[in-house]
């Protein structure tokens, strides 16, 4: 008989604050908070496949402070205490860490699957098969799993991942032989050739106690101010507590302060699609499209316009486009966005110049 899958403790990472998506996009209402594909905002979707994978009890939110009260507001599954506000960002490092702390006090001995909250992922089932497949790998073993995104084009705003041997003897499961910081766009294109590179998804899956010894062995200081929380978790004086070890760690990525470092790593080849929506040409492939390419989220009047994306907040304003191409235009309140589709990823500079309030 098949071997059964292992209990998984499920943790959604909810804290990014990315500005690539403005005007919608904002300070106070990050990429994971919109609706942009569907009805349900794409940190709903996430939560959605969780519950596929683990009961609401075994489902952990990680969010900053300030967007903790509309992450509660859209949760309403989930337990108010297993959303957690880190009171600072302290980048993935710190977030892993302080969900193995968390994880060892409620769900010792199980699999830890870690999944962003701002990914856009249609195919749910080839995605809970994959986890699955990659938890069943980590119960079995001392690995470090991760997940390779099979590249359709050479991306330079996509950290990548190279393929080693297959080391199980599950399908798609590989020995991963080094991270590869994000490319200039002559090597993506040598990266694609080589069939050898995918791209970094950054969804984890490994043993909870597993990532703790790889985070006290490579990130010491994160261990010692943070493993004291384990037996605080959802006790008086565990938002104080977390407050005053949270703040002295350093800001760092899981994948340099731990993955680059650990023994054994592995690689999952991922079936199912897959888009981390970094900026409105992205979004394109997901919305409806007219007959001549102009992807839209409103009730669009185009006449000689083509291949241009445009999206209301509103879905029943009217957008009229006339004799153009390859444009994006968004509408958001009282914000209004047109740019070259080729030039979107300057929207982020001009945020930043805009300032707050943005």
């Amino acid at each position: 008989m098949p071997e059964a899958d292992p209990d998984l403790f499920v943790v959604l990472m909810a804290g990014g604050s990315g500005t690539r998506l403005w005007p919608l996009s904002t300070g106070e209402r990050p990429k994971q908070l919109l609706s942009l594909a569907g009805e349900r905002s794409l940190l709903q979707q996430t939560l959605d496949r969780a519950l596929r994978l683990a009961p609401p009890e075994r489902v952990l939110v990680l969010t900053s402070s300030r967007f903790l009260p509309a992450v509660i507001e859209q949760l309403p599954e989930l337990p108010e205490g297993l959303i957690v506000a880190e009171p600072v960002p302290r980048d993935t490092a710190g977030a892993v860490a302080l969900a193995a702390a968390i994880g060892r006090g409620i769900c010792p001995g199980a699999v830890m699957a870690v999944l962003p909250a701002d990914h856009l992922i249609t195919t749910t089932a080839p995605f809970v098969e994959a986890v699955r497949s990659a938890a069943r790998g980590a119960a079995s073993s001392e690995a470090l799993y991760t997940f390779g995104i099979e590249p359709d084009h050479p991306a330079t705003g996509y950290g990548y991942l190279e393929q080693g041997e297959q080391v199980d003897a599950e399908a798609g499961h590989f020995q991963l032989l080094r991270f590869r910081e994000k490319p200039d766009l002559a090597t993506a294109e040598a990266f694609l050739a080589s069939g050898r590179f995918l791209w970094n998804s950054g969804i984890f899956v490994w043993r909870t106690e597993v990532i703790w010894r790889e985070i006290e062995r490579h990130l010491p200081g994160h261990a010692s101010a943070l493993g004291s929380l384990s037996a605080l978790f959802g006790r008086p004086g565990f938002e104080e507590a977390l407050a005053e070890a949270f703040a002295p760690l350093p800001k760092i990525s899981i994948d340099f302060a731990v993955m680059e470092k650990a023994a054994d790593v592995r690689m999952l080849r991922a079936g199912f699609d897959w888009c981390d929506v970094g900026g409105w040409p992205a979004l394109s492939a997901y919305l409806p499209k007219d007959q001549s390419g102009n992807a839209h989220r409103c009730r669009l009047e185009a006449l000689q316009a083509r291949d241009n994306l445009v999206f209301c907040e509103d879905p029943t304003e009217v957008v009229a486009l006339i004799g153009v191409e390859g444009l994006v235009v968004v509408r958001a309140g009282a914000r209004t966005l047109v740019v070259p589709a080729e030039r979107a990823q300057d929207i982020k500079a001009l945020v930043d110049r805009m300032g707050a309030g943005s």
